[in-house]
């Protein structure tokens, strides 16, 4: 049997035996690249996980992880499950209610925090949580032990074998609490089945491959980074982990020279809009030609099939002179990317799959193990997530919502049997909340989730998500949602993205304070120019009439946003109520 197929508890072994002094893991120590081998991997692994049996961790306990994705916290992770022990892992933006709510609802009996600031938020609450019996650290805190403290005290390694042993394909290795865009986050319980299941998909379509680097940037406490480390070390590709600061996400592609990147469209979308930016006016459609000629080329190329001399023409110099800028971005061995946990505008994917960046979008939920359906260079559809992967199955409800099924599926949420009751239909088809199609090649498209659909006073059902998304394509906007319940036509809020607008404003004179440009009213000119080219591809009665500039971003600390930069919709609504209504006053 081949690693894929192993449980969590033998990943890092299996993993160990497979590749041995290949490199499994490259991170940041005092501004220098470090690498660690697969076999040296097993080895914190496996003297971690007995650092935990000594602390009297039994199997089926929940151990929680505060922290950022770093190369530690991927230890633990494996060190858990090697203990036969399921792994909690926490957002360590998180507020000390929120980690309370985690730490105490999972029944955590022992939790694993980053630095000293974890500890005291935790400590705060420490008062609610009777199942904690102990609070380790990563980094040194003074009066902690640290989880190399507790390895340095590794008994005897047989107690694995034992542990390992007993572990069952539907047995918990993983809890997840979802975002929680409404009410308490709900703990989705993730199975060894379920993480074989996404490891064999990303293995059959190759989107991470033996030898591949692989940049991880996306938070550990999110399932889509969970897959991603799974696949990567039970793959033998090698974990880039960033260094912890969102500003250096570029420079860090350009050290590390990824094969694979997992990311969230912001940072796509960025790179798009910065890269339209440069374009003079008098070369938008030379620019635009080119990319649908290298469309054509590279799609023909990956199908084997004949290139028009024409397009072998325009695509030949734009792949001399733009497309390798694009390409060096992200450190020029990009052989493919996946975007996630929000819809991405396909022009913005023609113009990546175009420069030799193939980003492909992908979906799949928490409750499907982070994985369900993906595009790849070979069989992709721009608008469409993709075909199902072969552990899923899906269809479309009779109200248009998208069900799944297969080994991919969460075993419960945990302690909360009514949610899981009802979020399965009768026949056991899990309820996604998605709303969709499936064309007749079997390409899923999302047109958005159910409860945010948005019916106006005349009747009509709006989807969202589409508009906001072509809004954010801008360079000069960082967030927009839109508002029409119950009301006669649609609304905006808009935020500026600071990064492009400050500097726009500084070269007009203008002032630096976003506060202060909100209100400015070239800056209100220059966002309905941006306004109007969206709305330009709607009907009439699908258009934003109206839109406010914030004088500030939305944020995870004001609630707005999840930590996996989901926007919280009801919580716009609701702290925004007055601004929405103020423009429906006239």
């Amino acid at each position: 049997m081949t690693v894929y197929g192993e449980s969590m508890a033998t990943l890092a072994e299996r993993a160990a035996a497979r590749y041995g002094d290949r490199p499994a893991a490259r991170y940041l120590r005092d501004g220098e690249w470090q690498t660690t081998t697969y076999d040296e991997l097993w080895a914190q692994v496996r003297d971690r996980a007995l650092g935990l049996v000594g602390l009297g961790v039994e199997p089926g306990d929940r151990v929680a992880v505060i922290s950022q994705t770093r190369y530690e916290f991927s230890v633990i992770d494996l060190a858990i499950n090697a203990a036969g022990a399921v792994a909690v892992p926490v957002y360590p933006t998180s507020s000390a209610d929120e980690t309370e709510w985690v730490v105490g609802n999972s029944g955590a009996v022992v939790a694993i925090c980053e630095d000293a600031d974890q500890v005291a938020k935790l400590e705060s609450v420490r008062a609610g949580l009777p199942d904690l019996r102990e609070i380790l650290v990563i980094d040194p805190v003074d009066g902690r032990r640290s989880v190399a403290e507790i390895a340095a005290a590794a008994g005897d390694a047989s107690v694995l074998d034992a542990r390992a042993a007993a572990v069952r394909p539907g047995d918990t290795c993983l809890i997840i609490y979802t975002s929680g865009t409404t009410g308490r986050p709900k703990g989705v319980a993730l199975t060894n089945e379920g993480f074989a299941a996404g490891r064999r998909a990303c293995a059959a379509l190759q989107i991470i491959r033996t030898g591949d680097v692989v940049y991880l940037y996306l938070p550990l406490a999110h399932v889509f980074a969970q897959l991603v480390m799974s696949a990567t070390y039970g793959g033998g590709g090698t974990l880039a982990f960033w260094g912890g600061d969102a500003t250096q996400i570029v420079p860090e592609l350009a050290q590390v020279r990824p094969q694979f990147l997992p990311s969230v469209p912001r940072v796509f979308e960025k790179v798009y809009a910065g890269a339209m930016a440069l374009v003079p006016p008098e070369r938008a459609e030379e620019v635009a030609t080119a990319i649908e000629a290298g469309v054509r080329v590279r799609e023909a190329r990956e199908a084997g099939g004949p290139v028009e001399p024409s397009d072998e023409e325009i695509f030949a110099k734009a792949d001399a002179e733009l497309f390798p800028l694009v390409r060096g971005i992200f450190g020029g061995e990009l052989t493919g990317a996946i975007s996630g946990a929000a819809p991405i505008a396909p022009e913005i994917l023609r113009f990546f799959y175009a420069a030799g960046v193939p980003v492909m979008e992908g979906w799949g939920m928490t409750e499907t193990s982070g994985i369900g359906t993906v595009n790849t260079p070979a069989a992709h559809r721009f608008g469409a997530i993709g075909r199902p992967v072969e552990a899923a199955e899906l269809r479309v409800a009779d109200d248009g919502e998208l069900e799944i099924r297969g080994p991919l599926l969460l075993k419960e949420y945990w302690r909360n049997p009514q949610a899981t009751a009802e979020a399965f239909t009768d026949d056991g088809w899990f309820r996604t909340g998605d709303v969709g199609s499936i064309d007749e090649d079997g390409y899923l498209f999302i047109t958005g989730r159910k409860k945010d659909i948005i019916i106006t006073a005349g009747g009509k059902n709006l989807v969202p998500a589409n508009l906001e998304g072509d809004l954010r394509r801008s360079r000069w906007i960082a967030q927009a949602v839109m508002y029409a319940d119950r009301k006669p036509y649609p609304v905006a809020l808009i935020t500026l993205d600071a990064e492009s607008v400050v500097p726009w404003a500084q070269a007009r004179g203008l002032p630096a304070d976003i506060a202060e440009l909100a209100r400015h009213p070239d800056v209100t000119a220059l966002i309905q120019a941006e306004v109007d080219a969206a709305n330009a591809g709607y009907a009439r009665v699908e258009q934003i009439k109206r839109f406010k500039i914030l004088g500030r971003d939305f944020t995870l600390d004001a609630g707005e946003m999840t930590p996996s930069l989901k926007l919280k919709r009801n919580v716009v609504y609701a702290n925004y109520a007055d601004d929405f209504e103020s423009l429906y006053a006239d």
